[in-house]
């Protein structure tokens, strides 16, 4: 039989919604529970307690503090002989009334509202420390997902333009226990530059991050997180010499899972050294890297195509690819990157089918030896710049991402649209999406339901496998598996199969095709020059 917890209002307070809210995570935790109501005079609490075979009791009271602190030493009177045989209490009120609590020593653990439910759900499943400062917050991605759930972890990048205000700002973040990864954003020199001094360029020194230099700089980093809640630490992959930099991230970060592109972040895009082909063959082989060393990946390739505004289909066709690529090189646990708002006017509907319809492609490759973990994020182009307008925008996208259950919700914070997160605002943000997140838990209605959104579904899946049809029958004549060839990826870039408008002018990829968002706030193909929607078997017949 399970364990036993009572929760009742006490004396003449009638609001029950915390306590209520308590013993629906007790359920979670797996505590059989019994409440009293409002009101309940404390002779009926210890009564019930006796009765029910209690191991736990939970009281609240919202009222006068003056009022409440009487009341609460009389319980405290009534129930110490209780106590003294090993039943526990906890109470739960106002701030005010929480100070008289604690002031009385009578209780195990006094809430007064400011802590995560996660922090609540922790103790009732008697997680929290033995001793003050101990970590026992799971230190590797999947069992910190499993010990958080039904909440899903929280993810934020950071990184200041110097490495002493990083560090002040990681510990800072750290010691709110707001956030569950650092995810730490390092200056473009760290990423292309860490290993060749010589290449570097003072100038730029700090520019798009924290300016890391040497592993002494990332332990140092990683050391901010040992306190609060003990964070996760992850960083980006990098864009050159990426087998040493994921050595020295395993090293010196125990970075918690890499974010690796397919096709990005090379000299297509100008953000790496290398040529699209060998760009790919590098991309491939540290995903195995990782894997063989157990460590879960995020393939980021989807995303990518959304904010160079690619048509969702794309989009679709990139996650399963993502997916499969992992698989094929023997992932384990794949982080799936599901990137809402992007590209911004998506409607909520059409945004939602489409990330449902990037699931559905990595998940229909699931399997015990490949687990699919659900990672949604605010796409950072759809932020407005004034902050009122910012923070309603944050609250709303994490309310919608919540209706795929996601195993870690990567924030972006509010401030994003005008300037990079302090770590006052990255707290501020873990904030806001927290309470998004708890109100979606509460209840939230099942959007996916809908009519609409399933029939862009189906759509997107029956378009998005078209491109990965064409993909494979681009590299019929490949001796293994062609999507995981980079020559017939690359191939699929520069006729167009995977295409976006951004990349008008490469010399490397078609550049095209011409996107819009139709009635529905959908991101469909237009014909050039025309602007009709153009279908994808139309388009792929064009271009093959």
């Amino acid at each position: 039989m399970n364990r036993t917890v009572i929760g009742a209002a006490l004396g003449e307070c009638v609001h029950v919604a915390g306590v209520l809210s308590f013993l629906r995570l007790a359920q979670e935790a797996g505590w059989r529970t019994v409440f009293l109501g409002p009101a309940t005079p404390a002779a009926a609490v210890v009564a019930a307690a006796e009765r029910e075979g209690a191991e736990l009791v939970g009281v609240s009271y919202r009222l006068t503090a003056e009022t409440g602190e009487r009341l609460l030493g009389e319980f405290a009177e009534a129930a110490d002989e209780l106590r003294q045989r090993g039943v526990r209490f906890v109470f739960g009120g106002t701030p005010p009334v929480a100070e008289r609590a604690r002031a009385l020593g009578f209780f195990e653990r006094v809430y007064d509202g400011s802590e995560p439910p996660a922090a609540l759900l922790s103790y009732l499943r008697g997680q929290e420390p033995q001793a003050e400062g101990e970590a026992v917050y799971p230190q590797e991605l999947v069992a910190r997902i499993r010990w958080k759930a039904p909440y899903p972890l929280l993810r934020h990048h950071f990184g200041q333009p110097t490495l002493a205000a990083t560090i002040a700002g990681v510990e800072r973040i750290a010691a709110s226990g707001a956030l569950d990864v650092v995810s730490l954003g390092t200056d473009q020199d760290a990423q292309e530059h860490f290993f060749h001094p010589e290449r570097q360029d003072r100038g730029r020194t700090g520019a798009g991050g924290v300016p890391v230099r040497s592993a002494e700089d990332y332990r140092q980093l990683y050391a901010a997180t040992r306190c609060g809640n003990y964070p996760l630490m992850r960083t980006y992959t990098g864009t050159d010499d990426l087998m040493r930099l994921a050595e020295l991230y395993v090293e010196t970060i125990h970075i918690a899972w890499p974010a690796v592109p397919i096709l990005w972040f090379n000299d297509m895009d100008g953000r790496g050294p290398w040529p699209l082909d060998d760009s790919i063959r590098q991309h491939l082989a540290l995903i195995r890297w990782y894997a063989t060393r157990g460590i879960p990946v995020e393939v980021n390739e989807p995303h990518h195509w959304g904010l160079r505004d690619a048509h969702d289909a794309v989009c679709v066709a990139s996650a399963y690819l993502s997916a499969h690529i992992a698989r094929a090189c023997g992932v384990r646990d794949y982080v799936a990157a599901l990137m809402f708002n992007s590209p911004p006017l998506l409607s909520d509907r059409m945004d939602l089918a489409k990330v449902l319809a990037m699931l559905d492609m990595a998940e229909d490759l699931a399997s015990p030896g490949f687990r699919v973990w659900r990672q949604t994020r605010t796409g950072l182009l759809s932020y407005p710049q004034d902050d009122r307008a910012a923070r309603a925008h944050l609250a709303a996208s994490v309310y919608l991402q919540m209706a795929v259950q996601p195993d870690i919700v990567h924030v972006v914070a509010h401030s994003e649209a005008h300037h990079a997160a302090t770590a006052d605002e990255v707290i501020e943000a873990c904030v806001m999406a927290q309470r998004a997140i708890e109100n979606a838990l509460n209840g939230q209605p099942d959007m996916t339901v809908d009519s609409d959104v399933q029939a862009r579904r189906r759509e997107l899946r029956e378009d998005g496998m078209r491109i990965v049809t064409a993909i494979r029958q681009l590299g019929k004549q490949v001796a293994g598996d062609p999507l995981l060839d980079a020559a017939t990826l690359a191939e699929a870039v520069r006729l167009g199969l995977l295409d976006a408008p951004h990349l008008a002018g490469s010399r490397y990829a078609r550049g095209a095709v011409v996107t819009g968002v139709d009635e529905r706030g959908a991101c469909v193909a237009l014909e050039p020059g025309v602007g009709r929607p153009l279908a994808e078997a139309e388009r792929l017949a064009r271009l093959l």
